[in-house]
């Protein structure tokens, strides 16, 4: 008999925990316990990817129906519904959070909606006031959104709060060039808000390739979004007909509301965690090897909460790293290698594998890229451009990046992420047929490099 209430007991209901626990419970006998404080299905399905992308697909009709009318159809542009529209997507959420508590409850899975810390190497502790034991623990607690360190910062909102909107407002200050700021930029946009973005930097998307994300900003001014470098908050307060704001450049205005999307921190604060000896780095993020164990042997963390990669998929393959090692038998390392991406703004931007900076800093390489107006949009009169590019190993000839901005440029990259997994070189691109008219045969059809380093 067991010394211990179960074999693993995991902190967290989102998709990397709820993963490990049914996997655990399901296909391998563990006996498994499983907090949530919250809703189950975390960021992703309750306040992030999933919530996100329906916005993402409202957001994009407006396009679809002027296009309508350049090809011939008689389509009436109405005003976008955010009432209708919020109340079907939040009975979408609760139907998706209904699914994963009955994936834990068909894989034998006992479930407490409680918030659980540690109190030592096995045990923990539920705010319902029980204590349970474990052989093993995973730590899955995900990560949230954070406000800057300012005066009044409580006025702004956080990507948590744009889905509980009552209605949609006529103006938003967005903060911040990262990901999550320019999706939501282009999101608002689409549903007709009018937009402002201040970031520090001189460019939106820091760290991925330049070219790209240069292409997607050039876009975002096309379509009308105010974007403004080099510019942060200095003052903010209430004010009547909304929330008045002094940039750094000495412009003042009064925004409907302001959205902060400054960052994120992993939620690792009040869990005992110092106490036992788990080390953190500066934010908050739980250290691990590469086999997402911490410090303290029994116990393991995965997901956003240390701060690796922070991607939906990811955590939920760091979840099944960790089952397959602990209850498997078959030690197997987090593979972070080669993860295909992609930033949901309009139009989109998938990448995999190295930006031509880093890669260029890496040994020498060829660039081949390529930019046009893609058929459908040129035709109703667009002024849309797209890009296909691939990084390319001079000694080697492997494919050591490739970046598209493009509508469904997210479809394509997943594609194309196999390959570069794979290890294909461009030659082997050159010998795939393309599909034609696509936009992506473009991939398979560049043959002269435009830069070579």
């Amino acid at each position: 008999m067991s010394d211990f209430d179960y074999d693993l007991f995991v902190i967290g209901g989102g998709s990397g925990g709820v993963r490990a626990a049914r996997v655990a419970a399901g296909e391998y006998g563990a006996k498994v316990g499983l907090a949530e404080e919250s809703r189950y299905g975390g960021t992703c399905v309750i306040r992030g990817c999933v919530p996100k992308k329906l916005m993402v697909f409202a957001s994009s009709y407006r396009d679809v129906f002027e296009d309508a009318c350049a090809y011939g159809w008689d389509v009436n542009n109405g005003p976008f519904d955010w009432h209708d529209f919020a109340a079907k997507m939040r009975a979408e959420l609760d139907r998706l959070e209904g699914i994963y508590r009955n994936l834990l409850d068909n894989s034998g899975v006992e479930k407490f909606d409680a918030r659980a810390t540690l109190k030592d190497a096995h045990t923990v502790k539920l705010s319902t006031g029980e204590e349970k034991t474990a052989k093993h623990i995973l730590i899955a607690t995900g990560g949230r959104p954070v406000r800057p360190e300012m005066e009044n910062a409580e006025l702004g909102l956080i990507s948590d709060d744009i889905f509980d909107l009552e209605k949609l407002p006529k103006s938003m200050l967005i903060v911040g060039g990262g990901y999550i700021a320019c999706e939501f930029a282009c999101i608002l946009h689409g549903l007709g808000v009018e937009v402002t973005m201040y970031y520090r930097g001189a460019q939106i998307l820091n760290g991925f390739d330049d070219e790209a994300r240069g292409l997607v900003a050039e876009q975002m001014r096309t379509r009308g979004i105010n974007m403004h470098s080099g510019a942060s908050i200095l003052e903010m307060e209430e004010r009547e007909g909304g929330t008045w704001v002094k940039a750094t450049m000495g412009k003042e205005k009064i925004f409907d509301h302001v959205f902060f999307a400054t960052g994120r921190k992993p939620n690792s604060d009040e869990m005992g965690l110092d106490d036992l000896g788990i080390k953190m780095g500066g934010n908050g993020a739980i250290e691990v090897n590469e086999y997402s164990q911490t410090a303290v042997p029994s116990i393991y963390a995965i997901g956003d909460v240390t701060d690796r990669v922070n991607l939906t998929p990811v955590a939920i393959r760091e979840g099944m790293a960790f089952v397959k090692t602990v209850f498997g038998g078959e030690p197997t390392p987090v593979d972070h290698d080669l993860i295909p991406s992609a930033v949901f703004t309009q139009p989109e931007m998938g990448t995999v594998g190295l930006s031509e900076e880093d890669a260029a800093a890496q040994e020498p390489i060829e660039v081949y890229a390529t930019s046009f107006k893609p058929m459908q949009t040129a035709f109703a009169g667009r002024e849309d451009r797209v890009m296909m590019k691939l990084v390319v190993s001079k000694k080697t000839r492997v494919v050591l990046g490739c970046h598209i901005v493009a509508p469904q440029a997210g479809e394509m990259i997943q594609m194309a992420g196999i390959a570069i997994k794979m290890g294909a070189t461009k030659e082997q691109f050159d010998q795939t047929c393309a599909v034609h008219p696509t936009m992506s045969e473009e991939l398979v059809t560049m043959r002269n490099p435009v830069r070579s380093t």
